[in-house]
């Protein structure tokens, strides 16, 4: 993606971390000369050899999955907060923008084993069901339910290429407290926002 130097963010820990909490992303291949792109969860781990990779899964009526194969390339999307910025915070007369975070993912496919798959989706569900008042387990689901497994391919993605962007009013810090402020004034959306300019205040 476009990425004005100022605004690319080259720090390994804060990017990883960033793809850990924004892990919903978007799988996008192409069909037949057309982008295709799949909104699901894409966890950054490390596979058995110790290699970086995202682990996914869609489902086989999914047309994608019909067309990922082994040693495809696939591009991963993850957005983190945004917001518009008005100009009218600004000291002096400016257009308005968009502030945003972001990360795109270059990578390569290979496709899981069922083993592999069924231990991915054991991995998925225990982290997210760390934080729930009555957390479920795949270990107590039916062997009815769980046949649902064969209606999915799991995959992992191999990391080439890693494009962040932090889009945060760089270059206007006479103008950083009052955005700050009119952001904090408004949906969770615009706080976020917020918060990561603040990150950036020396």
């Amino acid at each position: 993606m476009f990425i004005p130097e100022h605004y690319r963010n080259n720090d390994p820990t804060e990017i990883r971390n960033f793809l850990k909490n924004n892990s919903f992303g978007i799988l996008i291949n192409t069909i037949e000369g057309k982008p295709w792109g799949t909104h699901i969860p894409l966890e950054l781990t490390q596979n058995k050899k110790g290699t970086e990779v995202l682990v996914g899964h869609i489902a086989k009526a999914n047309l994608q999955s019909k067309n990922l194969a082994n040693g495809d390339q696939v591009l991963c999307i993850f957005n983190g907060p945004h917001s518009y910025i008005s100009s009218s915070w600004y000291t002096k007369e400016e257009v308005p923008t968009w502030n945003y975070v972001a990360v795109h993912v270059y990578g390569t496919v290979k496709l899981q084993s069922q083993e592999e798959l069924l231990d991915a989706l054991h991995q998925l569900v225990n982290k997210y069901e760390k934080a729930s008042e009555h957390p479920i387990s795949l270990n107590d689901m039916s062997k009815k339910t769980m046949r649902q497994v064969t209606g999915i391919i799991g995959f992992e993605i191999t990391i080439n290429e890693i494009q962040a962007v932090h889009k945060l009013s760089q270059g206007r810090n006479q103008d950083h407290a009052k955005i700050i402020d009119e952001l904090e004034k408004k949906g969770p959306a615009e706080k976020a926002v917020a918060g990561e300019m603040r990150k950036m205040m020396p």
